[in-house]
């Protein structure tokens, strides 16, 4: 019995909220219909831009706060007490609430951070629903993407992410050189 309850716990601390994500990243189809990278004054923390608009990274902040995961606050304060972990592309000298969490660079470093780092392979078993991947876009724009339940012909899964057209679900989990693999793990600690 005492092997039971064991497992039991060991299973409940790596328990994982991702294979949700794609069902309410879905949510956002039709809903963002736009891709509008513009900087915006942000409420904190639950600040968000306009519904229909959007980046990348949006669609990931949406479905995370629908598990009562907010990156905008999280981000802000782990950078605020670790500021010198994350790229320093922008020229900032202290943390932004109304931009970090928006920043896939940022987001790599706190994904990494938290321990949710998985191998990039080309392997389209290694990719699970709800599992976050980045990639490099024309060769130089970090992209993100939410690895999606549904699949191609081949078995490689489709991806939901926001590219230009608002939020979409495609068949182009390798189309983009793979930069980061991450899976989710709200109940799992702090690094």
């Amino acid at each position: 019995m005492k092997h039971v309850v064991f497992l039991l716990a060991l299973l409940a601390s790596v328990a994982v909220a991702d294979f949700r994500l794609p069902e309410l990243a879905r949510r956002q189809i039709g809903v963002t219909v736009e891709y509008d990278s513009a900087y915006v004054g942000l409420a904190y923390p639950g600040g968000d831009v306009p519904d229909e608009r959007g980046v990348c990274t949006d669609v990931v902040i949406r479905a995370l706060r629908l598990l009562d995961f907010d990156l905008q606050k999280e981000v802000h304060e782990d950078m605020k007490r670790n500021f010198a972990a994350y790229p320093k592309y922008w020229g900032l000298k202290r943390p932004d609430k109304n931009i970090d969490h928006r920043r896939v660079p940022n987001l790599q470093t706190f994904f990494k951070r938290r321990g949710w780092g998985l191998p990039v392979s080309r392997n389209a078993a290694d990719y699970k629903p709800g599992d976050l991947v980045t990639c490099l876009v024309g060769d130089s724009l970090p992209h993100i993407m939410i690895v999606s339940d549904r699949r191609n012909e081949e078995g490689i899964p489709l991806v939901i992410h926001n590219i230009g057209m608002g939020t979409e679900e495609e068949d182009c989990l390798f189309t983009f050189p793979l930069t980061g693999h991450y899976r989710v793990r709200l109940s799992g600690k702090r690094k």
